[in-house]
């Protein structure tokens, strides 16, 4: 991925701070980069993730609607099947639940698509975000008095020099849910900005830019609460 994309980067709009209005949508920025070709994989496969996490809000009923940026809306809304590529592969990881199965099949996708196009950016992503996932599954399980073994996913994918000894603190004396969400984006951000100055025009500063993207748009529907506690 050495080709510098300077239209593509020039012409995104300016973001802000977590916690600011994004300046467009996911759907956007995938329209934007739909023809780069290798760039444009690599930001479906980042952005999957989060149409993935409005699927599973929708059917769990804590939003009402979706804007997908990869899916179909059909698919989003579990009204039509998801890509072929999020079936869980055979011998694969053991998942305890059919929705553990769909992350496990993502994870692995944006880690193939990384390694396909040579995104260092991702590859790095898909182990910090795993190691993370995996860390906060152990915590609770260890608090519910729960095997934290099973509650782990995709971990020949985490990344094993990652401490989050101090995030874990910090999330378990938030004050509420909302408040302990905030500690984990604020992490997940604060990662990003040590990893944006890698790149200069590059593709994977596509990636970077949807990455922070992905956090502010998740964040802003989050603040979005509804008076009833329901995600808009």
């Amino acid at each position: 991925m050495g080709v510098r994309h300077y239209y593509l980067v020039s012409a995104l709009p300016a973001i802000g701070e977590l916690g600011s209005v994004p300046p467009w949508t996911t759907a956007d920025l995938a329209d934007h980069v739909s023809d780069s070709g290798g760039p444009g994989e690599v930001v479906a496969a980042l952005l999957l993730g989060d149409d993935l996490l409005q699927r599973d809000a929708l059917l769990a009923g804590e939003i009402e609607e979706t804007n997908p940026a990869v899916l179909t809306q059909e698919q989003a809304a579990g009204e039509a099947p998801l890509p072929g590529f999020l079936a869980p592969e055979d011998g694969g990881d053991e998942v305890r639940h059919v929705a553990d199965a769909v992350w496990v099949a993502w994870f692995h996708h944006a880690a193939d698509v990384a390694r396909r196009h040579g995104s260092r950016f991702l590859q790095a992503w898909v182990g910090h975000e795993v190691a993370m996932r995996n860390a906060l599954a152990a915590a609770r399980a260890k608090a519910l008095g729960l095997d934290p073994v099973e509650q782990v996913l995709a971990t020949a994918l985490a990344d094993t020099d990652e401490d989050f000894t101090s995030v874990l603190a910090d999330w378990a004396a938030a004050p509420d849910p909302l408040a302990g969400q905030r500690v984990l984006d604020q992490a997940r951000w604060s990662w990003l900005a040590e990893h944006e100055a890698w790149f200069s025009f590059g593709a994977d500063e596509l990636v970077v830019y949807a990455a922070r993207l992905m956090l502010i748009d998740r964040w802003n529907r989050v603040g979005s609460a509804d008076l009833d506690g329901h995600r808009r």
